[in-house]
């Protein structure tokens, strides 16, 4: 498992799916099924981030379609 902040969002996103189908089928020990939820709630935190910045990066556009410098 790679480093959470350097994932991108399509990457963070595609592992949490698959994370929450593995818990979803209820086969997994416990053990494993807290160590993957610890997991998928960075991963929906990295998410969560990554779109917070790009709302952020769109709300800056200016009209003449540059954007604003942060």
């Amino acid at each position: 498992m790679s480093d959470i902040q350097e994932l991108t969002f399509e990457v963070a996103f595609e592992e949490l799916e698959a994370i929450i189908e593995r818990l979803d089928s209820g086969e997994l020990p416990l053990d494993e099924s807290v160590n993957l939820y610890e997991r998928g709630r960075k991963l929906a935190t990295r998410c969560q981030a990554l779109l917070d910045e790009a709302e952020l990066r769109v709300q800056k556009l200016m009209d003449d379609g540059s954007l604003e410098a942060l």
